[in-house]
Order: C-alpha cells, then structure tokens, then sequence
C-alpha cells in the first residue's frame, strides 16, 4: 500500500469549547423550557421566531413557496423511500416457538411510540434529510412523529422546500428549532414540545455533541461526523466520475472526506487532475476543492483484495466500486454505512432517489452500527408463556444455578414451582 495523497488536515473547533457550550445550552432548556428555545434561536440563527410549533396554515402555504416540479420530485423520491422501508420492515418477524414441552418462547416486533427527527440547516435547504428520517418511522407504525428544523432567514422561518418534504413525510408536528436547544426540547420537553423516545437525523457538532449528553434520558440513532465516501477503482474506472463523486461528497462541508484506493498509477494521477478540472466548473467547486486538498487521500495498491481489507479498515459511511470485478469485490466487503456498485451508482442517487436512506454511520462506526431503517423504530420484545409442567422441567436447573449466585429468592421462586 503506497499513500499517494495523504490528509493536510485542518483545524477544528476545540471539543472540550463544544462540550462546554452544550451543556450550558442542555441546561437553560430544561430550566426556561420554551422561552431558552426562543432566545438561543435568535442567538444562534438570527431569526426571531413567535412560536416553536408551526402551523398547519404555514405549511399549507409553503406549497405554494416551492415550485411544482419540486414537489413532485419530492413525492417520487418519498414514494421510493417509502417502498424500500416497507419492504425492510417485512423483514422483522414475529416469532413464537416451544422450546421444550410446556416452555413457549417469542418476541413482538413494536413500534416506538414517539421519534424526534431532526432536519439541519445551513448554507442550503435539505429536504432530502426529511424524507429519510420521517418516513422510515411512519412505515415502521410510530403514532407521533415530531419533526424540527431552524429557521432560515430569507423565509422567517422553516425554508418552504423543507417544510413541503416534512409534510410529504407524514409528520405529525413540526416545530421552527434547530442546534443543541431542539435535542434538549425533544429530550426532556417544554411548554409546547412533548418530549420523545428517540431522536434521529443528522447535525453538525454541536448537534451530535447534544446528541451525546442527552443519550440515556432519550434513544439516539448514531452519532453523526463528517460526511465521507470511499472509492474502489481500478483502471477501467472513469477519471472523470470518480472525481465528480469525490467532489460531490467533499463539498458537503470543509471536513467532508473523499478517499481513493485504487490498483492504478495511472488512474490515480488522472484523477486527481480531474478533481482540479470539475471544481473549476462548479459554483461550490472551491469549497469542495478546498475539503479534498485537506482531507482527501488517494491510497495505491497491489490488488482489489487489498483495496478490500483497506476499505474495511477504514469503515466508511459510504463505498462506491468502480471495477470490472465489482459483485465479486462486494462480497469480500464487511464495514460500510451503504454500498454503491458500478459506475452508475453514485452515492448522489442513494443521498436523494433510489430509496437507500442517507442517514449512515460515520467515523469508521459502520464497523458495528448500522444507519437508519425501518427496525430503527422498531422494539424487539421478547416473552415466555410456560404451563406447569413447562416449569416444572425448568425448576432444579434454575434452583442450582440461582443458588451459585447467592440469589435466594430467585431459588425459592423457582423451588415453588418444581409441582
């Protein structure tokens, strides 16, 4: 393995300042409730806002905000996350078989009864973040489906495209609150949020860092890094689309990371060449341009079998192959958020249309966490149901073994029903 380019790095926000911030902003939501939520948005945001529910009225004109064809591609992409939730959830089974005689062992398969999903704002409205955190728990039969996002300034209030998609979703409210102050208000309430048994989505890292402290007093789904992909090419590989792909990640913000391991010299060089050439033609080409010089690598290797070991090492949130042996290579893959394989698979179509969910573990935790699905919502529940005769062939082994471990009672308890 030879490090054709390695990571510059940059600089990043102190963790110990955002722990920090975090914990103060956590504790004047729980302490002042809504009115904490109102004044941190307009500190954070800049955006006064009267209100933290938006209502239906609100959302009805946001339709008339977005252009039609947007609203329909928004319906389209839905339908298709939709489907492919479905068709996960059908996956879960319920379960009930008899162990030995008498001893009846299952699980239920049940919704949780509340999720928080959180949508991020910043430099550009992210519908597609809606989409993948609603809909996944409305398949899955979650009743009250709570949904945020903070306000962006040109509009007052929730950008119209985001409020359409969170309406498109099925959410049951929606409420104008972004950063660490709407993980607070989903975790522990406020005057007019009810608090939730789970938040899920993305955010940046005082978000994730929320995320972190509140977790225990509500369920998270991952805690989110930096975007990332990792490419697989070999020299049939196409230069310029795998530049365009690692470009398309790196421009999700100055610590996205784009990596490159290919068996090719050649393709290596004209790559990163190309990366040059296609940021010059992209209005957020400099900014993308400038996340690759600092944390893009290109790694060489002898075989895709090394490219294998060198991906699973690496974990990523999302892995494109770009090889003439790419349904072979994919079995030999173990640790990745979502997998996209073939030229015609880029990780843009699985971040908005094929139906994939986009909400994936980062930070190599793919090596045992997986992203949001329709199971994400779901609680297996495990039961017995046991006729005397079942307890009486259970009784002596339980006896023993409750007596080795000094728990008394519990021996008694089985004794009672040796019959």
């Amino acid at each position: 393995m030879i490090i054709l380019k390695k990571a510059d790095g940059a600089a990043v926000q102190n963790p110990a300042l955002v722990k920090e911030a975090v914990s103060g902003i956590i504790e004047a939501v729980r302490r002042d409730g809504d009115q904490a939520v109102l004044d941190l948005t307009l500190r954070h945001d800049g955006v006064p806002v009267a209100e933290l529910r938006v209502p239906s009225d609100l959302i009805k004109q946001a339709y008339s905000q977005v252009p039609g064809e947007t609203v329909r591609f928004l319906n389209l992409a839905a339908a298709r996350i939709r489907s492919f939730a479905e068709q996960q959830l059908k996956c879960l089974l319920p379960l009930e078989y008899e162990s030995s005689p008498g001893v009846v062992l299952g699980h239920r398969l049940i919704p949780i009864q509340s999720c928080g999903a959180y949508i991020p704002g910043g430099r550009y409205p992210l519908p597609s973040s809606a989409l993948m955190s609603i809909i996944p728990a409305k398949a899955a039969g979650v009743k009250r489906v709570a949904a945020c996002s903070p306000p962006a300034r040109d509009f007052s209030g929730i950008h119209p495209a985001v409020l359409v998609a969170m309406d498109i979703a099925g959410a049951d409210e929606i409420y104008c609150m972004g950063g660490a102050q709407a993980v607070a208000a989903y975790t522990y309430g406020t005057g007019s949020v009810r608090r939730v048994d789970l938040i899920v989505g993305p955010g940046n890292m005082y978000v994730t860092e929320a995320k972190r402290q509140v977790s225990g007093d509500v369920g998270i789904d991952i805690l989110a890094g930096p975007s990332e992909v990792l490419i697989i090419a070999d020299e049939d590989a196409s230069p310029r689309l795998v530049a365009c792909d690692l470009l398309a990640q790196c421009e999700h913000d100055a610590a996205a990371r784009g990596i490159l391991v290919t068996t090719s010299r050649t393709l290596a060089e004209k790559v990163q060449e190309a990366v040059i050439n296609e940021s010059k033609t992209l209005s957020t080409g400099a900014a993308a341009l400038k996340a690759w010089e600092d944390n893009g690598q290109v790694i060489l290797v002898e075989s895709l079998d090394e490219a294998a070991l060198v991906a699973d090492s690496f974990a990523p949130e999302h892995l494109e192959l770009q090889t003439r042996e790419n349904d072979e290579l994919a079995g030999k893959l173990h640790n990745f958020g979502s997998l996209f394989i073939g030229a015609n698979a880029p990780v843009a179509f699985g971040d908005y249309i094929s139906g994939t969910n986009h909400i994936l573990p980062t930070m190599s935790c793919s090596r045992f966490a997986s992203g949001v699905w329709a199971g994400t919502f779901v609680k297996v529940a495990s039961y017995q149901k046991i006729t005397a005769g079942g307890a009486a062939g259970l009784a002596g082994a339980c006896s023993h073994l409750a007596g080795l471990e000094g728990l008394l009672a519990h021996q008694r308890a089985a004794d009672l029903r040796r019959g």
